[in-house]
């Protein structure tokens, strides 16, 4: 070795933030980047409030995100992100199927999106792609967004979900854990009249022809997905 490229630094590890409200997820992603010696976990989360103020503090190259939070919305969390700190790059790490978020939270702003059954195997690989300023998707999920662009058409086999905006996304997931309209309106900061709407727009969009009908679908849902 030449004495020139011994006296080279070596290239920094990049600094991670973990944003996950189940400690026991973020321990073994630790555990998982520290066996990596360009990989560096700075800090950790497990709300919105505590992941955007961690964010500012420690300026992280990358964020690992769950979009379901204990407290705070994650696509909202998301978007929050993109504008607070524009360099760095956010990861989603979720237990939701791909087909429904993947593309929302790419529109939102994320570089990619992993399902937690998934990321053991990749979530190193993922990361070190979305540091190096590519996207990450599974190969499934990457082949129908692929066929949306070049198509203009939904995959067949998409969710019925796909047509909700992520706000009606979010009131139906909420309505779906047993919260009432003004405990929804309340979560999301929002007026009932407010959700009282979003709840009609998810009845037209869904085909539902009552209240009773939407909130039995929703649980179901969330039931079925673990949201």
């Amino acid at each position: 070795m030449s004495k020139s490229a011994r006296a080279r630094p070596a290239k920094p590890a990049a600094r991670i933030l973990i944003v996950d409200d189940h400690p026991i997820v973020r321990e073994g992603l630790i555990k998982l980047i520290e066996l990596e010696g360009d990989l560096a976990v700075v800090g950790e989360a497990e709300t919105a409030a505590e992941a955007r103020k961690a964010a500012e503090q420690l300026k992280p190259d990358l964020v690992i995100l769950d979009i379901t939070l204990r407290e705070g919305n994650g696509l909202d969390l998301l978007k929050d992100l993109r504008v607070r700190c524009p360099k760095t790059a956010v990861l989603v790490l979720s237990m939701h199927d791909e087909s429904i978020y993947a593309e929302r939270v790419l529109k939102a702003g994320a570089r990619g999106y992993l399902m937690k059954d998934q990321a053991r195997g990749n979530v190193v690989a993922a990361l070190r792609k979305v540091l190096a300023g590519e996207v990450y998707l599974s190969p499934h999920m990457a082949q129908q967004v692929l066929s949306r662009v070049t198509t203009g058409a939904a995959p067949a086999g998409g969710s019925p979900l796909d047509a909700l905006s992520d706000r009606e996304l979010e009131v139906f997931r909420l309505l779906g854990r047993g919260l009432s309209t003004r405990q929804v309106a309340h979560e999301l900061h929002r007026s009932i009249r407010t959700i009282d709407a979003h709840r009609e727009n998810i009845k037209r969009k869904l085909r539902l022809s009552s209240a009773a009908e939407l909130v039995q679908r929703a649980v179901l849902w969330v039931r079925e997905e673990g949201a």
